[in-house]
Formats: C-alpha cells, structure tokens, sequence
C-alpha cells in the first residue's frame, strides 16, 4: 500500500518528509521519492530502500519549505525510477503523488493524448497532473483545476498535488483511500498514516470519502470536491504512541489485517474486467487446467475448484506447488494458473519453469507488481489487498479468495451457464465487504472468550465438508502456525476413517457449517464427535438445527454458499490470533517461518 506525505511551514520541508517516509516503511514499499517547491519543482525518486535512495541522491538536501513524499507499492507499472512518484505534468509545473488505483486512466490517458499531452511512466498516476494541467490551462487556479480533476477520475485515491504557480499551499484529495491532516503550530501536515506525523503533532484530521482539502501552514479548509461546498471539522488528539500509531491502534499487525480484509476484497473486486475475461478465456482454451499454490494459497485454489465445479461446470485440478513436477502432466495443450501472494514462492516457481519447460502456458494471480512469477507468465493477474505485514497470511486470503470467485462467475457467462443467476451474484460479490465488517463487529468479543478455553488445549480439530473444507484447512494452518497448538482441519466426512479414535471428553473440535447442500450431513457429523465428548463450536449462518448438540454457536449472517469463505474463514483467524495472545507470543513474527518462502 503506498504511502503519502506532505509538509507545509517555515522549516526545511525536506528532512520532515524523509523523517516521515521512514515511519511509513512498515507498509511495504517498492520505490520512493519527493518533490519539494523552491521558485521551480526539485523531484528525487528512485526504485529500492529509503536509506539507499537518501544515500545516492540527498533527499534531505532538497531545498524549500513545501513539498511532498511517496512510497510506492506497484499496482500499474513495474517498480522503477520512471514509474516511482511524484509524477509531473509536462510542464513540470505541478506534481503529484496517489496511493489507489484510477480505473478510467487509459480514457483519460486518450483524451489527454489528442490535446497533445505525452506521457512517459506505465502508471495511471501520471495522467493525474496532466488532467490538472488541462484545467489550469483553461484558466482555473489550483485549486478549482484539482476539483474538477477528481470528479474526472473513477476508482480508490488519495492524492496531494503541489504547483510551482501556488508555492503557498497543498491540495489533499480523498476518495477511499485514507488520509490524514495534522495541524501544528504555524505548519500543517499531511499522511496516509497518522505514525509520518505523530513525531510533530498529535492534532489531526482525517479528510473522509469525496472531500479534499488546501492545507496552508498551520491552516486547513476542507471542501466536498463534487459540490465546493465547505465542512467544518474540528480537530482529535491522538494518544497513541509511535509504534501503536503503525498498526492504527492494534496491538498486532496481525489483527490490523484481519481487519483490513474488507477493504482488500473491495479494491480486489474492482479488478479490470478485460483481466478477467482474458483469464477465463485463457483457462477454456486448455484440455488441462492446473492452479498450482502453496500453504494459504493452496486453500484459496481448492476454495476456487469448487465453485468452478458448481457454478460453471469447469474442473481444474489443484496441486501443490512442490509436488507438481511429481504428479503434473503438462503439454502445450495445458493451462496452469499460479497463485502466490508474493510472487516468489520458491517452489511455485519451480512448477511453473517445468510447466513451461512442457509447453504449457502460464498464468499468475500474486499481489506483488514485478515480483519473479509476473517476469516468467504467459498472462498476469493480480489481488490488491496491499502488502501484508505479519508473517500470516490474512487479507491475502480474503483478496485470492474474492479474485477466484469473479472468475468463477465469468468462466460462467463465458460457457453460457445461468447467465441470469451469474450477474446476480457479481452484483451480491460486491456486497460482501459490508457483510465481512458485520462479521467483524460483530464476533469480536465472543471469540477472543473462547480462546482463553481454547488456549490450554493440546490438539484442536475442525472439519467441514464442500466449500468448507479448505476452510477449516486454512483455519488449523492459521490456528499452528502462530499458536504453536497441533490443529488438524479434514473432510467431516472422514472422522470414521481414523480420528474419532482421538476424540475424547473436552476434546476441541471445530465445524464449519455453511449453507449448501452439505449442511445436514455436517449436523451428523457434530453428533459423531459430540457422542464422543467433544467440546464443540460450531460456526454456521443458521444455527437453529445445531444449538442443542454444541457447546458454542458462532452465528455467521446468511450469504450465498460461494462467498461463504470470505465470512466463515474471520472467526478462524481471530480465534488463532487470540489464542496465541492469551498465551503471551508474538502473532506477527511466529518461530521458524517466513514471509515468503524463497527456497525450497
């Protein structure tokens, strides 16, 4: 997730924005820079590590005491010098730097083009201050031309733009992607994250969806940018400290994740609709169709066949990324779709070399812009949730799952399969990230009570059946991965081929129920393992028919059975989460795990 910073006052604006992009490092960043104004635009920005771009171009030498400062995390355009911000209008009166994504840019971009505007990054940033310059060029000042530009633009951003015209103010804009202004004494900040300012004020003001703002030092007037009109918003204190400040006030990254999954399965769901249908069309021009992935994303492909299966009668066969050169066989006549958060997945990669090396075609779904998989893909894809801190996988998850799930419902309409129930669902898919926030209002405090129980246990089994099944695969890598309790997660169906020999009295045991066809032989199931004593928790959308035969009911709102995963899977994450915080370790940084898993 870019990061975004700005400073306006009577000190050197320099030292303060590199102060600040440091604190923002947390986020995850590809490349960096600044601009600052001094009679002209000084810009310095490169691709790689804040200290190693400082050390190579003096970041902190920059003159003037007005400026701007960006982290980048790729979206459009590979991490490089050119595609780094701020990006300039072709005057190089006017500079810009943008945390979101713009999903009209390429029209813009055109109608910028036949007015005679160039363009020289592979972003949809830099038509940002060329649409600015369009309207200063009609005769608008800054601040009426920046107006004009955000009505302009669809999609997620945040933006702050200064001009060399108007070296006495910043214009801050803000459409679903955050940003904050702090007010100090004759100087006025501004900040995707409240940690880049905390060092100078704790007085802030977080510009909300549709607003932007003209910071002046130590001043700022807020607008609607669709109307004009003025708001008046008082100032907060913020009590946080530095480090509580990074993670928004959690006290892990791990939770500020969990958290964040609605907003990654929002921005993932506005994929470009022209990358879906090339995917799906893709995959249908196969005979053999592989998803290859490790770990959470192995669950997120076995999430993805079954409702290819269900929704658009397509079976694709999933496989472990380490196992795909025992068990995959690959022709030109193959399709292989490789999912993997960071794009390095040592073993992933592998599969994928020896699919090419089988004349198969390859194509990637990873959040990570430029990352290993892209560089060796036929046709790349990717989720935007951001990069992710903590060591477990969590709104990466979500993203895959929500990314999968839009192209189930276009191999659908592509094979012409109930094309009516298809645009039903995309328009339900798009509801989900309010339902994931009820869902995480909601259980909050019910499950952090069951894991002070669960915390003493030994083993913690969980089962499911369909859709739920990898659910509760990822929930036992999620609940052993950071709690260090041996958790099993298998088919319900199974229990009477081995493990009801392990179930005893208090035995933990885990259902996942969600709606679908599959719902009644799971209450069977949950009799089986309580017979045998177990203490049960059962999540479920409806839990009328099981209250009388577990020990705890996790009620879930009702979905559609295929987006069940994005709710079922958050009261697994927060139960592992708060079990391991009640035994006292550390959730953003379990023993012996990495990451990114680069070797194999």
């Amino acid at each position: 997730m870019c990061g975004i910073v700005g400073y306006i006052g009577s000190r050197p604006a320099a030292p303060i924005l590199l102060e600040a992009l440091r604190r923002l490092e947390y986020r995850g960043y590809d490349s960096a820079g600044m601009a600052t104004v001094f009679k002209k635009l000084f810009v310095k920005k490169d691709r790689g590590r804040i200290a190693d771009i400082d050390r190579r171009l003096k970041l902190a030498e920059m003159p003037g005491h007005l400026g701007l400062g960006h982290t980048r995390w790729a979206t459009h355009g590979e991490p490089s010098r050119v595609n780094a911000h701020p990006h300039l209008d072709n005057s190089e009166k006017i500079a810009v730097v943008h945390n979101g994504i713009i999903e009209n840019y390429s029209e813009i971009k055109k109608f910028l083009q036949k007015h005679g505007y160039r363009f020289f990054s592979k972003t949809d940033t830099e038509v940002i201050p060329n649409l600015i310059s369009y309207f200063v060029g009609r005769g608008y000042d800054l601040e009426e031309s920046v107006r004009r530009a955000a009505k302009r633009l669809k999609g997620s951003f945040a933006l702050a733009i200064v001009s060399v015209d108007e070296p006495d103010r910043i214009i801050a804009v803000r459409q679903d992607s955050p940003l904050i202004i702090g007010l100090g004494s004759g100087e006025t900040f501004l900040a995707s994250d409240i940690p880049a300012m905390l060092q100078h004020t704790n007085r802030v003001v977080v510009l909300e969806n549709g607003e932007m703002a003209v910071l002046a030092p130590g001043h700022v007037v807020i607008k609607k940018f669709s109307s004009g009109v003025e708001v008046k918003r008082k100032p907060m204190v913020i009590r946080w400290t530095a480090e509580m400040a990074e993670k928004d006030g959690y006290p892990h990254f791990t939770l500020k994740e969990i958290f964040q999954q609605p907003g990654a399965v929002q921005e993932t769901l506005r994929a470009p609709l022209d990358e879906l249908k090339k995917l799906a069309r893709f995959l249908l021009s196969a005979k053999r169709v592989y998803f290859v992935a490790c770990g959470t994303s192995f669950h997120a492909a076995l999430v993805a066949k079954y409702v290819l299966a269900k929704l658009a009668e397509f079976p694709v066969e999933v496989v472990i990324s380490s196992e795909f050169g025992e068990i995959g066989s690959s022709d030109d006549e193959t399709a292989v779709l490789a999912i993997t958060q960071s794009g390095e997945t040592a073993d992933t990669l592998k599969a994928v070399e020896a699919a090419k090396a089988a004349g198969a075609k390859v194509a990637c779904l990873t959040n990570v812009v430029g990352s290993s998989i892209t560089r060796m893909s036929d046709l790349v894809c990717y989720t935007y949730a951001g990069p992710e801190v903590s060591v477990v996988a969590t709104k990466t998850f979500a993203a895959q799952v929500a990314y999968l799930l839009r192209l189930a419902i276009q191999l659908a309409e592509e094979r012409e399969r109930s094309c009516v129930r298809c645009r039903s669902l995309a328009a339900g898919l798009m509801l989900l990230p309010d339902d994931m926030r009820r869902v995480l209002d909601g259980i909050n405090s019910q499950v952090k009570r069951l894991a002070r129980r669960l915390a003493k246990a030994d083993n913690i089994y969980l089962i499911g059946r369909g859709i739920g099944y990898p659910l509760v695969l990822e929930g036992a890598l999620k609940i052993k991965e950071i709690t260090y309790i041996h958790s099993e997660g298998m088919p319900a169906g199974e229990l009477k081929h081995g493990t009801l020999a392990l179930i005893e009295e208090e035995t933990p045991v885990i259902a996942v129920v969600p709606p679908g066809e599959m719902r009644v032989k799971m209450v069977s199931n949950v009799e089986e393992v309580k017979a045998r004593g177990a203490y049960v928790i059962a999540i479920a959308d409806n839990g009328k028919d099981l209250r009388e035969h577990v020990d705890e009911l996790i009620s879930i709102p009702h979905t559609e059975e295929f987006f069940s995963p994005l709710l079922f899977i958050i009261p697994l994450q927060l139960l592992a989460y708060y079990i391991t915080v009640e035994k006292g370790q550390d959730p953003d940084r379990p023993r012996s795990l990495a990451k990114s898993v680069t070797v194999e």
